[in-house]
């Protein structure tokens, strides 16, 4: 198995899953909101350094300027996160695609569903079978969809 296969699941419900305090009004104010700003903009930056030091060789001291630049992340963590890249090429896409995935399933289960679509029923169908890949993922949300139609007719 791939990193996108076996984190792809896990890392992109974890992406995935710290937009919905969002979504749900959560956040006090726009100060509350920052933290989960910083964090994209972070997730963002990994997305750039990653492929920054494995297509276009990008040294690990180019990768470090660009995070000091482009995030809040404190200099222990910058370190940290390029040694981590460095050693697990392909991490941080896996994780993002794993998120996108989870959002156009979501998407998906809204538009077939309609007034039928349950959100926390959604969220059950993604975690219920632990990991799994994300093909796996999209016959389980297809097969929740059809069978969720069928009771309803």
């Amino acid at each position: 198995m791939n990193t996108a296969t076996i984190w792809g699941d896990y890392q992109g419900w974890g992406l995935y899953a710290e937009r919905l305090a969002d979504e749900m009004g959560l956040y006090s104010d726009d100060i509350s909101r920052l933290g989960m700003l910083s964090n994209e903009a972070w997730r963002t930056a990994r997305l750039v350094i990653d492929p920054g030091i494995h297509v276009m060789n990008w040294t690990r001291e180019e990768a470090v300027q660009y995070l000091r630049k482009k995030t809040t992340l404190n200099e222990n963590t910058i370190q940290a996160e390029i040694d981590r890249y460095i050693m697990s090429p392909g991490q941080a896409a896996s994780y993002m695609v794993g998120k996108r995935e989870i959002i156009t399933l979501r998407n998906l289960s809204q538009e077939k569903l309609k007034n039928n679509f349950d959100i926390k029923n959604f969220h059950e169908q993604i975690l219920k079978h632990g990991s799994i890949t994300l093909p796996i993922m999209r016959e389980n949300i297809l097969s929740w969809i059809s069978e969720t139609l069928a009771r309803k007719k």
